[in-house]
C-alpha cells in the first residue's frame, strides 16, 4: 500500500505559512508560475548591505507541498544571499529528480519527502526557491 500523499507533517507545514506582510522597502520582487500545476508565488525583499535576504514576505497559491515548500524556505531565508539561494535551488533539484540523496543545507526539506515519486508536485516545492532567486537577482 503506498503511503499517504500529504502527511501530517507537510500540511502542519503548510498550515505554518506566514501571512504577507508589508516590507519597510522592496528591494526585489518576482512572480512565478508553474506551468505543470498553475501554483503561483510572490515573493518581495528587503536586503541588508550585503544584499542577503533581511526580510522577506510571500503570496502563495499552490497546494499543501508548495505552501510547505514556502513555509521552509521562508524559515531560513533570513541572511541568504544570492549564491545560497542558487545553491539550495540546485539541490532541492537535483533531490526532487531522484539525481542526489541529499537535500542540501537548507534546513527540513527531506519533510517533503512523499512528493519525489510525484514528478507533477515537483514544480509547486520548487516555485518559492525560484521565486527567492528571482526576487533577489532583480534586486542586482
Amino acid at each position: 500500500m503506498n503511503a499517504p500523499l500529504y502527511t501530517t507533517d507537510i500540511l502542519r507545514l503548510a498550515a505554518s505559512l506566514a501571512e504577507p506582510c508589508e516590507l519597510e522597502r522592496e528591494d526585489g520582487r518576482a512572480e512565478v508560475r508553474s506551468p505543470t500545476c498553475g501554483s503561483r508565488v510572490t515573493v518581495a525583499v528587503q536586503l541588508d548591505q550585503e544584499g542577503n535576504v533581511q526580510r522577506l514576505t510571500q503570496d502563495v497559491h499552490a497546494c499543501a507541498f508548495g505552501q510547505a515548500s514556502a513555509a521552509l524556505m521562508e524559515r531560513s531565508a533570513v541572511g541568504c544571499g544570492h549564491d545560497e539561494a542558487v545553491q539550495a535551488l540546485l539541490a532541492l533539484s537535483a533531490w526532487l529528480a531522484g539525481e542526489s540523496e541529499d537535500t542540501g543545507d537548507w534546513p527540513g526539506l527531506s519533510a517533503l519527502e512523499p512528493a519525489r515519486s510525484r514528478r507533477s508536485r515537483h514544480g509547486a516545492i520548487m516555485l518559492p526557491f525560484r521565486a527567492l532567486l528571482a526576487a533577489l537577482e532583480f534586486s542586482k
